[in-house]
């Protein structure tokens, strides 16, 4: 298989509680967690999109610093992880760069938490990714999900991670790294 897995974290468009369009928050942890995890799954590069000047700033801010700045020194681990890491304002510029860099567009993958109709299991998923020479493009939202005009934009709509009882509210941070390891897991490679 061929490094052609990329993941992006949105930021906007997302669904607020209220079912409205927001752009969310971002946070330090989701930078630095999802990062690690993409640089230890083998993901080509990993997408942070907000279209907030101020949280661009922030970003700009978390990047710089481990990955050019006193932190780059400090913790060359932390660098290296953040390497995978590129801020990007919209949807859009992801799939733009990524086929500017592919010379394709990629086959992009939903996820949600919420129960959905024509969900691809995450082994028939995993199939996808070790047959398929296109570049993929796995999205992530925050807040309350992603919105449908997102969802009619994917080839694939994962099936949401599910535990042991009705509770289901995990970290994006912790979504991520289950479904990396059910996608990719040891045996892609």
């Amino acid at each position: 298989m061929l490094n052609k897995i990329y993941v992006a974290l949105i930021h906007y468009p997302i669904l607020s509680k209220e079912n409205n369009i927001i752009s969310t928050a971002v946070t330090n942890f989701d930078i630095h967690d999802i990062s690690r995890t993409s640089k230890t799954y083998g993901i080509k590069e990993f997408f942070v999109v907000t279209n907030l000047p101020s949280q661009i700033k922030i970003c700009e801010n978390v990047l710089g610093y481990w990955t050019k700045g006193f932190g780059k020194r400090h913790n060359p681990n932390r660098n290296e992880a953040l390497s995978v890491a590129t801020l990007k304002s919209y949807l859009e510029d992801v799939l733009e760069a990524i086929e500017e860099q592919e010379g394709e567009k990629p086959k992009i993958v939903f996820t949600s938490a919420k129960p959905r109709e024509k969900e691809i299991s995450f082994e028939k998923m995993s199939e996808v990714l070790k047959k398929d020479t296109a570049p993929i493009l796995i999205l992530y939202g925050t807040g309350w999900g992603m919105p449908e005009e997102i969802r009619k934009l994917c080839h694939y709509d994962l099936e949401p991670i599910r535990g042991k009882g009705n509770f289901n509210h995990l970290s994006v941070r912790a979504a991520v790294a289950i479904s990396l390891d059910r996608l990719i897991g040891e045996e892609i490679y």
